[in-house]
């Protein structure tokens, strides 16, 4: 266990950018947008294979919607390809069924009986932008290529319209700057974008923390300062994983931040670790700490940032949370439409913690502990468990709300929130031991272990029985290295593989050190 928690620190530390498994999103955006870029046919030959029976591309339900369009239209761009004299990158006759069997799929799920549409991140952006470019392509393919049924017009979700987009590619056209958090679905916009104020790659080359964005920059700069610099990245990107490319990237801050604080709140040693606390530091600004470079800054990374810092050694105010309070709640950044269950546990965090560690701190810090232990309790589920927009699984927001409402949460009635929380935990065990929204995940398991183990009851009875078979189901995945499920919430659901590493190492810890607990207290 040691040696595991070790080797992973140590490649937080060699691995600036962070480790996230690759995207069938980006990756087509990439054949489309750069097909001059390395590994070309090796994105082509990844979105086919990751293809599901189906038709579609991705996670059960309206997940897959945004990964298939984009999948789609990077095929049809493949298939149009000798129109302009480019040979065709790999068979033509395999392309072809690929994308007859996607647009069956894609004409169940368009239109007012398809599957809801999640809140993911740009979502109503990138949906009409992929439904707008497919039906380009197919109106404009030959006459004996597609059958008649293929060529009618894909439409839009139901309660899905276009204004957004269109008043965005506007906002562009105009020449304003555009707020900051566009730079990440920069791909939306079009080849009409131009130079853009405010959108350009940073030190290390991306734009917007994404390498579709940063594709799509490059293609309308023309000779603008940063195109080395950005198609550098790209390329660097495409070699890592050998063609396909992962999103969000960079996750710098995002990986450390929730890696540190996590293995720290389950009592893994994490002294002297120099570099973690330097880096961490210096992420932090007036506004926070952003996820990674391209992004801009938000509550949640800044919360957990500053809890990591806590336990690390190096506490810092709070202070600059401040710009992200509602009144009610804590927004995940000014302006947000809606509110995350999670960010808002994780800022309970930050100001309980610095409450804890300096208990004459400014009364409104104890005032909005009290205030976010409220909202959070209203946030709970009728059946005990939270959800929330920045992950798919409820067993993640339902551990960052059981925990902090249980390390730092006051006021009327927690212990019978907490309770809820955890019958609803004890009832949703499957056969096999594991826990999880769709099937069974070692993350997910985990997430449910963190709250039985978390709250320092004894491992008896029901409990008890759970524990082990959560714990025995971890045993056999990390012995099986099955490979992670994508949960977390971008354009598409992707899978930061260091963050759900340490995770499952964090409850691995807990069994570990509550077994050699109960042992000793047995032997008196």
């Amino acid at each position: 266990m040691a040696a595991d928690v070790e080797s992973l620190l140590a490649g937080l530390l060699r691995d600036p950018w962070g480790q996230v498994a690759p995207s069938v999103y980006e990756s087509a955006r990439l054949i489309t947008l750069a097909p001059w870029l390395t590994g070309h046919a090796e994105r082509l030959r990844f979105v086919l294979a990751a293809q599901r029976a189906d038709g579609g591309w991705g996670p059960p339900g309206g997940y897959a919607l945004v990964p298939t369009l984009s999948a789609v239209e990077a095929l049809l761009t493949v298939l149009r390809a000798g129109e302009d004299g480019r040979p065709p990158t790999i068979g033509r006759a395999e392309v072809l069924a690929s994308v007859e069997r996607a647009l069956v799929v894609l004409r169940g799920w368009l239109g007012d009986e398809g599957p809801r549409v999640p809140d993911t991140p740009a979502v109503d952006l990138i949906v009409p932008a992929m439904v707008e470019a497919i039906n380009v392509h197919v109106d404009r393919l030959p006459a004996d290529l597609v059958e008649a049924w293929a060529r009618a017009p894909l439409g839009l979700p139901r309660e899905m319209g276009d204004d957004r987009l269109v008043g965005v590619r506007r906002l562009i056209a105009s020449g304003r700057r555009v707020p900051a958090k566009l730079a990440h679905s920069f791909e939306v916009v079009g080849p009409a974008a131009g130079a853009t104020p405010g959108i350009g790659p940073g030190r290390l080359g991306t734009v917007g923390a994404s390498p579709a964005a940063t594709a799509a920059w490059i293609a309308v700069a023309g000779t603008a300062r940063g195109v080395h610099r950005a198609r550098a990245h790209l390329r660097e990107l495409a070699l890592r994983q050998g063609g396909p490319v992962p999103c969000p990237i960079p996750v710098t801050v995002f990986e450390r931040a929730w890696v540190s604080s996590g293995l720290a709140r389950v009592g893994i040693p994490l002294g002297g670790r120099r570099e973690l606390v330097e880096s961490l530091s210096a992420a932090l600004g007036p506004t926070g700490a952003s996820t990674g470079p391209g992004l801009p800054t938000d509550a949640d990374t800044t919360s957990v940032t500053l809890y990591a810092l806590g336990h690390l050694g190096a506490p810092v105010a709070p202070e600059s949370l401040w710009g992200y309070d509602t009144g009610s709640h804590f927004a995940t950044w000014p302006g947000e439409d809606g509110a995350s269950v999670t960010t808002n546990a994780h800022v309970l965090d930050a100001f309980g913690q610095h409450l804890a560690i300096r208990p004459v701190a400014q009364s409104r810090y104890a005032a909005v502990v009290r205030r976010l232990s409220g909202w959070l309790r209203e946030q709970q589920r009728a059946d005990g468990a939270w959800h929330d927009r920045w992950h798919a699984s409820p067993y993640y927001a339902t551990a960052c709300a059981v925990l902090a409402l249980h390390e730092y949460g006051r006021g009327p009635a927690l212990a019978q929130v907490v309770d809820r929380a955890v019958d609803w935990i004890l009832g949703s065990q499957r056969p096999d031991g594991s826990w999880g929204r769709w099937s069974g995940t070692a993350e997910e398991t985990a997430y449910a272990l963190h709250v039985l183990l978390g709250l320092s009851r004894p491992a008896r009875g029901r409990l008890g029985e759970a524990v082990r078979g959560g714990h025995a189901y971890l045993r056999r995945t990390a012995a099986a290295r099955q490979p992670q499920a994508a949960l977390w919430h971008g354009k598409e659901l992707y899978a930061p593989t260091a963050i759900v590493e340490s995770v499952t190492l964090a409850a691995l810890h807990l069994v570990a050190s509550r077994a050699e607990l109960e042992s000793s207290a047995a032997s008196f």
